[in-house]
């Protein structure tokens, strides 16, 4: 409900308008990660790879039943969250993505459901918001897909490379833009640091304070610094 949530969404995908405008004139933008590219793209149509969940899709109204009704994060209460089908639209999203469409750029839905329990409903669910779905939903790719069933999104993002110029990656996950997210904090700051003219062109991130890898890296410190050292650095990254 936070107006500056709102403005941050909007704020992001106006910018990701623009900067999809400044990717279609220039044929030698790849938006995929170095290791990732190959020779061969300009003369491919354009698609746009996004992540779903907290990315095009809010998903808070589940966030906050776990609130509600207590416990940890459970796959069986998301799954059944992702059948109902009624995650709505992140505010600038739906427009963004009509917006791609309407100038010829494929929307890739690269999203971690899983794509023998939650597949149709995602696909259902996008649809009715308004997002650019294929008529046989070949354009979404979930954790687990046959076509690239890698575990990370990195062979799914290369599947869509296959056959076309990827010219923007959108996720509010860094797994959303790079492979090897897993390590604590240091390590995915120096992941990441290849990249900085990236952020905020090619790369657009979406907030979301509520959960991510980001969480698991805080608290690699534990393993190594139990107790009070342990509770100092969580501290310090918080």
């Amino acid at each position: 409900s936070a107006a500056e949530y709102q403005a941050a969404t909007l704020g992001s995908y106006a910018q990701a308008r623009q900067q999809l405008d400044a990717a279609l004139a220039d044929a030698t933008i790849n938006a995929l990660p170095l290791p990732e590219q190959t020779q061969g793209f300009r003369l491919l149509p354009p698609a746009i790879i996004s992540d779903a969940d907290e990315t095009l899709i809010d998903n808070s109204p589940f966030q906050a039943r776990r609130i509600r009704d207590g416990g940890d994060f459970d796959p069986a209460t998301w799954a059944a969250w992702s059948n109902e089908r009624k995650a709505r639209g992140i505010p600038g999203a739906v427009a963004s993505a009509q917006y791609a469409a309407s100038r010829g750029v494929t929307v890739s839905y690269v999203a971690n459901r899983g794509a023998a329990s939650e597949y149709q409903a995602t696909a259902d669910n996008l649809r009715a918001l308004g997002f650019p779905l294929a008529e046989d939903n070949s354009n979404l790719l979930l954790r687990g897909d046959p076509r690239a069933p890698g575990k990370e999104k990195g062979e799914r993002r290369r599947f869509v490379a296959k056959n076309h110029r990827v010219v923007m990656l959108l996720g509010d996950n860094l797994g959303d833009f790079l492979d090897g997210v897993g390590g604590d904090v240091a390590a995915r700051q120096a992941l990441i640091a290849p990249y900085p003219d990236w952020r905020g062109s090619l790369w657009i991130m979406l907030p979301n304070p509520s959960y991510g890898s980001w969480e698991s890296a805080v608290l690699k410190a534990c393993a190594e610094q139990p107790g009070t050292a342990c509770k100092r650095e969580a501290l310090r990254y918080d």
